[in-house]
């Protein structure tokens, strides 16, 4: 077991908030605590990296992923921890573990829920070796993938069902 911050750099002090009346529409994703909000006409960042929810209520609802990864260039606001990682199986591995384990311990605010950089660098972190993280984010994906296509099956399903009864109701 590791310390997150043991096994990443912290890009956060990078990190440049605008406001939106602000922003420049443009081509670069600005990306927030979950995900991205705008188009800019400048970037910040330009490599992969993990982002991770600093604050808001998905922290606890967890309604999207609180930790998603990014390439290429971009602009990431104050609301998303920017993390590096020497390689990316490591990132992947630690984007899949985040997003599976109950944060509350780390999670500080009543009103306002927000994960800071003290209580994000000390998530332990069980980091087995690169090529067993390698097979476990592997197969992580291949059930995402079996996931995603059980949701498209189920919503044309739904259609399909609604789609019937509405022919029977107008008989």
């Amino acid at each position: 077991m590791l310390n997150l911050g043991d096994i990443c750099k912290n890009m956060d002090s990078k990190r440049k908030p605008v406001t939106k009346s602000d922003r420049n529409s443009g081509k670069y994703p600005y990306y927030g605590a979950s995900g991205i909000v705008d188009y800019v006409d400048g970037y910040i960042f330009d490599d992969n990296y993990l982002l991770v929810s600093e604050d808001g209520s998905n922290l606890l609802a967890r309604s999207t992923p609180i930790a998603f990864s990014i390439s290429g260039k971009t602009w990431v606001n104050n609301h998303a921890h920017i993390l590096q990682f020497e390689n990316p199986e490591t990132q992947k591995f630690v984007e899949h573990y985040l997003n599976s384990i109950d944060l509350k311990q780390y999670i500080t605010g009543s009103a306002q829920p927000k994960l800071n950089q003290d209580n994000l660098n000390k998530i332990k972190i069980p980091l087995p070796p690169l090529e067993a993280q390698k097979e476990l984010v592997e197969e992580m994906e291949k059930e995402e993938k079996i996931i995603a296509s059980n949701r498209t099956l189920i919503e044309v399903m739904e259609k399909k069902i609604s789609a019937v009864l509405s022919e029977i109701w107008l008989k």
